[in-house]
């Protein structure tokens, strides 16, 4: 995948309980730097909303909490796209789940639905509990997404 020859600014955002969430937000990260790219990456709760436009992309990476539900540590994240003029912004959503439940990977579905409307969605992405080595061309394909849809922006 060629990149373009400009600098940008994307933001990974995530919150993890068990570790499983973060780890996926790494690897998300791994494959941007693959690529030349150097994403910040934030947890949910220290990430300033306030400068949500001023990327080109944000990648979100949550977990499911109850049943299928956004966890609270993301609740302003979510308000905030809600709220701001942010459809110019390129967005993906990823999460952790366990199929056991019957909502898998529901906040990741419920951010995907408001992304839709008040960004430009580029992928999402689901993981069954804890990323695995098998997932990582998933992580490749999901930021493969993302930045096609960046470049077509420029």
């Amino acid at each position: 995948m060629a990149l373009t020859n400009y600098e940008m600014e994307i933001a990974i955002v995530y919150t993890s309980v068990t570790g499983n969430t973060r780890v996926l937000a790494e690897n998300i990260k791994f494959v941007f730097q693959q690529y030349g790219i150097s994403p910040s990456l934030f947890e949910a709760s220290l990430f300033p909303c306030e400068i949500l436009k001023d990327f080109d992309a944000i990648a979100i990476a949550t977990y499911t909490w109850g049943n299928g539900e956004v966890p609270s540590s993301m609740h302003p994240i979510y308000e905030a796209f809600e709220q701001s003029d942010t459809k110019h912004v390129i967005t993906g959503i990823a999460g952790t789940g366990d199929s056991f439940y019957p909502h898998f990977c529901g906040a990741v579905d419920a951010f995907r639905d408001m992304l839709f409307v008040q960004t430009t969605l580029a992928a999402t992405l689901k993981v069954e509990l804890a990323p695995q080595d098998t997932d990582l061309p998933r992580c490749r394909l999901f930021v493969e997404s993302i930045l096609k849809r960046v470049r077509q922006r420029k």
